[in-house]
């Protein structure tokens, strides 16, 4: 092989040994071959069908109606322990929402009130909106041996937290 410097003398560079030559061939191949099988295997993997579904009469959902029962028991009269605040829950629909009033003792708008399962507790949450009650929420879980109410009043105007408990009204 020559090679041409900047002086534009030409000088004579000796070839790689024989040993080194085949190389770059093998090396060509190897990499078309690794290229091949990945390209394979991506398509093995996109093209794969996902797992076959559970047949559906295998797939009980929850009864609603156990859930709506387990609900009922919200509703009623709640007075607080510690003064005259009232929480009246007049009926629970399946999907966990509340007609809730409040009464302090003049009602207090109720902007949310809802009612959740979280394993065997019901809790029951309300968030009030009104003159002097700008976002108090309580945060309830109904306790059934004592058949009340208990957690805890955020009371937003002074950002503090209250634990409280309401007992059912006969």
């Amino acid at each position: 092989m020559k090679k041409q410097t900047r002086g534009g003398r030409t000088t004579h560079v000796p070839p790689p040994p024989k040993h080194i030559r085949g190389i770059r061939p093998a090396a060509i191949v190897v990499a078309v071959l690794l290229a091949v099988s990945a390209g394979w295997a991506l398509g093995k993997y996109w093209n794969a069908q996902p797992p076959a579904k559970e047949p559906a009469s295998t797939v009980r959902p929850q009864p609603v109606v156990a859930v709506e029962v387990d609900f009922q028991k919200l509703k009623g009269r709640w007075q607080r322990s510690d003064g005259g605040y009232v929480l009246e829950i007049r009926s629970v629909n399946a999907d966990g929402t509340l007609d809730a009033a409040y009464l302090n003792p003049r009602p207090i708008n109720v902007a949310k009130a809802v009612a959740s399962r979280e394993g065997a507790s019901l809790k029951v949450f309300i968030e009030l909106r009104d003159k002097n009650y700008p976002g108090s929420t309580y945060q309830l879980v109904y306790e059934p041996q004592a058949d009340q109410l208990s957690g805890v009043y955020f009371q937003a105007v002074e950002r503090q937290q209250f634990e409280v408990a309401f007992a059912r009204m006969k």
